[in-house]
């Protein structure tokens, strides 16, 4: 929307692929109960705003957008990672506020998968910070490398969430850690896809915070 309105291409060469996006975003929005904040579905409309005598600058037209695209921002962060809650492990809470502000602003694939790449990250600095090699031994045998999230955290949860009365939890933070995994390389990444990465990521995240009782209220309180 800001090149096609700035000097950029011309709205009869991006406009099919601006309308798929938005498709997208729109049912994404819908899915989650709340209104598209963005009102234009083709470029052609939105070409109808900023030919209009408020919006006659460059610089202008930024700042409309801006706008606009900030309280789009505030409903995406109240979705996807949303309700996620810092742990204290700094790079991991760094990355995934990181994660939620590049899925706000995202509009291509190659931001999608931007987003899917952070959640890698955060989840390989993870399990760096949670598995032990003596306490946690691998449940395939295998000796996870210093950047295999996927066999760290499996065996953490084999070891921490051990038992019957964790069967469930155990179910669901591997479902989820599954989730995240299986999305974060998509070459054909949509809004949907990084914000299900997101938001199984920041469960796995935030399930093994309550495991290591970084969620205990403060004794106290």
């Amino acid at each position: 929307m800001t090149s096609v309105a700035t000097g950029g291409p011309r709205i009869q060469d991006v406009n099919s692929r601006y309308q798929e996006l938005y498709r997208d975003v729109d049912s994404e929005f819908r899915d989650r109960g709340g209104p598209n904040p963005i009102p234009y579905s083709d470029l052609w409309d939105w070409y109808g705003r900023w030919s209009q005598p408020d919006l006659k600058s460059y610089q202008s037209r930024r700042n409309f957008l801006r706008d606009l695209f900030g309280g789009a921002a505030r409903q995406v962060n109240q979705g996807a990672g949303g309700g996620y809650e810092a742990t204290g492990w700094e790079r991991i809470d760094r990355t995934i506020t990181e994660a939620k502000a590049r899925l706000a602003s995202a509009t291509s694939e190659e931001h999608f998968q931007t987003v899917g790449l952070l959640c890698r990250e955060a989840l390989i600095t993870l399990g760096q910070e949670v598995w032990a090699p003596t306490r946690h031994p691998s449940v395939d045998g295998v000796k996870p490398s210093d950047t295999d999230a996927r066999r760290r955290i499996e065996s953490y949860l084999a070891v921490e969430l051990s038992g019957g009365a964790n069967e469930e939890a155990r179910k669901h933070a591997r479902a989820a850690l599954a989730l995240a995994i299986a999305l974060q390389h998509r070459r054909t990444a949509t809004f949907r896809d990084a914000a299900m990465c997101l938001e199984g990521t920041a469960s796995v995240i935030s399930l093994v915070a309550i495991v290591e009782g970084r969620r205990d209220p403060a004794e106290g309180g």
